[in-house]
């Protein structure tokens, strides 16, 4: 049975982490620390979303990297989580969706290494809905005498030692894992700490909703769409916000499948190998479901660039499993 079953519902973050780092005996404080820095930030973001005025409101007019419209909150929330990283001193380097280049933070002493999404959905947030972050941490591999390197960055999801994310919804959750089953903590603001509310996460094995842009269907492999029709014989429900984090949260929780493949544009997908499908495949399998590109494991795929995209099938395991089977058809 996972510990945090032991732990009274109500525990706030701070008190699990130190109930957590006694799992890992070669652990000297420094990855719990790390989860705090990460944990402050989203405190500071969340309180910045829920207070969204025209300071913070729109598009700036700038593209990132991606050559996607940057919103006044991407930018606002890529700070927030730099600076909270920089200044615990436990990263060495970052990788965000906003920025081009690793980011070094000056503590090449750190030993490890950030890849993030500062605030996935971010266009969402001009309609009230949900928003997150992602995040996936890596042990780095250069010495700790030298800033980080790419190689450093360019790690398989099987190398993670944490990965999470955050939802800014109705109200605030962070949900991560360190390879020791999947806890998520639900932010109280009229206290300023995360309270453990959903223990040791698990999946439902099966579910009957799917999450796909289906504007985009005839555009999907052969195998997406037979399985697409499949979900339509079977009634399953269609369940898309748009909002990755938001569309994960809730087949996490309930039960059900999303999936974005390649299209006839664009083969390798939309979303990012190593700050977006890599977490969320580390939290799904944690969590006793399954994440493929729609034929390999996405924890083993071995990434060449940072900004690097991939198709992404993630979810409850059976359902997982039977896209595989039309993929391969």
């Amino acid at each position: 049975m996972n510990d945090a079953l032991a732990l009274p519902v109500g525990t706030t973050l701070d008190r699990f982490i130190h109930r957590k780092q006694e799992d890992f005996p070669y652990a000297t404080g420094e990855l719990s620390q790390l989860l705090r820095d990460i944990a402050l930030a989203a405190k500071i973001v969340s309180r910045e979303i829920s207070r969204y005025d025209q300071n913070t409101t729109g598009a700036v007019g700038l593209q990132n990297v991606q050559g996607e419209q940057q919103q006044k909150m991407d930018m606002i929330a890529n700070i927030r989580f730099i600076r909270a990283l920089r200044n615990g001193g436990e990263v060495c380097a970052i990788v965000s969706e906003e920025e081009e280049d690793i980011i070094h933070t000056g503590n090449a002493h750190a030993k490890y290494i950030v890849a993030m999404d500062p605030l996935d959905g971010s266009s969402n947030l001009d309609v009230n809905i949900p928003v997150g972050t992602i995040f996936s941490v890596y042990r780095r591999v250069s010495t700790q005498q030298e800033q980080g390197t790419l190689a450093d960055c360019l790690q398989q999801g099987t190398q993670q030692v944490a990965a999470g994310y955050i939802l800014y919804g109705a109200s605030t959750m962070l949900v991560y894992t360190t390879g020791r089953g999947v806890n998520g903590f639900t932010y109280e603001p009229s206290l300023g700490e995360f309270f453990l509310s959903h223990p040791d996460i698990k999946i439902p094995a099966t579910g009957h909703d799917y999450s796909c842009n289906e504007a985009n269907v005839s555009f999907f492999p052969l195998g997406i769409q037979n399985y697409l029709a499949f979900c339509k014989a079977e009634k399953y429900s269609s369940r898309y916000i748009g909002s990755l984090v938001a569309d994960f949260h809730r087949n996490l929780l309930k039960g059900g499948i999303y999936f974005y493949p390649g299209t006839d544009k664009n083969p390798e997908g939309k979303l990012r190998l190593l700050y977006e499908c890599n977490p969320l495949a580390f939290l799904a399998e944690q969590a006793g479901g399954k994440a493929t590109d729609g034929v390999a494991r996405i924890l083993e795929k071995m990434p060449a660039q940072l900004h690097e995209r991939c198709p992404l099938v993630i979810g409850s395991a059976e359902m997982v499993d039977k896209v595989q089977k039309y993929m391969t058809l």
